[in-house]
């Protein structure tokens, strides 16, 4: 079952199809620091501009997988969609579908991609739909939650899976699992020798918040008279600013919520439960369910923001390790 992965990113999509059985026949990915994780653990990657990348260039393949860049439709990010020019690199990949007629595709990407509109004024969501059908594809898409499939993260993310029309076959998301081993409790016993255990320091106005944040609590803990002006303003008028829930700490008995990019403790639960600190580069890859033997580059200061990107990116290897276990099941059970 031979793969072709865009947008690779540092390799978590690839790693779980990998686990699942499927024989990884190329990827690419623009980004440098997700280029170096994924060729230390994985092997090579096609580092072009995928733009730049003639057809001929790509293998033929059974499944292709992508996870094209998110952040232009991401609550976290400024939601400019296809007027950011990363919003249209979907197109590369109906690009490369309309060529190699896969059997199988396979897009993932942040639950605004199903609000975002296309430059016609309907979702997007819509016209990719439309796109992969009119090149031969039988779509189902879901907006699902990581955690139902093994991962200890409530992570909601959308999964479209094509399937040649040809096959006559279809494809069902499989059933959640249960929630078993699953909190901070779990994932945050980690072994002394197990690598990449270092954090990125927090600024002095944040780990004078957080010291004020008890384990499962949140920026509201902090008392109103000790809170920095711009946090005041906005604890005035919370309906404004839509009750926002900055500096959540996740407690030890409770499954964390996404990890992202940029990893700002005003944006997501990056806070360790019960240390003044962020979440280490090894903490927040066991949350993504990288395993302990997939190393992020080295310890040296000038790595480490960009391993949180990297791993905040990434597609957590558990939940492609789920779909793409479904998907061989359903669609390519008679392949030897």
């Amino acid at each position: 079952m031979r793969l072709v992965s865009l947008f690779s990113g540092c390799g978590g999509m690839d790693l779980g199809f990998e686990m699942a059985g499927f024989n990884r026949v190329w990827a690419n990915d623009f980004d440098k620091d997700a280029q170096a994780v994924f060729r230390l653990n994985l092997g090579e990657i096609d580092d072009r501009d995928i733009r730049m990348v003639p057809i001929d260039d790509i293998p033929d393949c059974d499944i292709l997988t992508a996870g094209f860049p998110c952040q232009p439709f991401s609550n976290a990010g400024n939601r400019n969609g296809v007027n950011d020019n990363r919003g249209t690199l979907y197109l590369e990949c109906l690009r490369i579908v309309k060529h190699k007629l896969p059997k199988v595709v396979v897009f993932e990407n942040v639950k605004g991609l199903l609000s975002t509109k296309a430059p016609d004024g309907n979702k997007l969501i819509d016209l990719i739909i439309s796109d992969l059908e009119s090149a031969g594809y039988n779509v189902v898409y879901k907006l699902i939650n990581a955690s139902d499939y093994g991962v200890p993260q409530n992570r909601e993310r959308v999964i479209l899976v094509g399937v040649r029309n040809d096959l006559n076959k279809s494809f069902s998301f499989p059933e959640p699992i249960p929630k078993n081993g699953l909190t901070l409790r779990d994932v945050l016993d980690i072994s002394l020798d197990v690598p990449n255990q270092v954090d990125w320091q927090l600024s002095p106005q944040a780990m004078f918040m957080i010291s004020h944040i008890p384990e499962g609590g949140s920026w509201k803990n902090v008392p109103y008279e000790i809170l920095p002006e711009r946090f005041k303003k906005i604890r005035d008028n919370m309906k404004k600013y839509r009750s926002p829930n900055f500096y959540r700490r996740f407690s030890r008995d409770e499954i964390n919520g996404t990890i992202t990019a940029s990893a700002q403790p005003e944006n997501c639960g990056i806070i360790h439960p019960i240390h003044n600190r962020r979440y280490n580069i090894r903490e927040i890859a066991r949350i993504q369910t990288f395993p302990d033997t997939f190393i992020f580059i080295d310890d040296s200061p000038k790595n480490i923001v960009a391993m949180y990107k990297v791993i905040g990116n990434a597609v957590p290897v558990r939940l492609a390790y789920e779909i793409a276990t479904a998907i061989k099941n359903q669609l390519f059970g008679d392949v030897v």
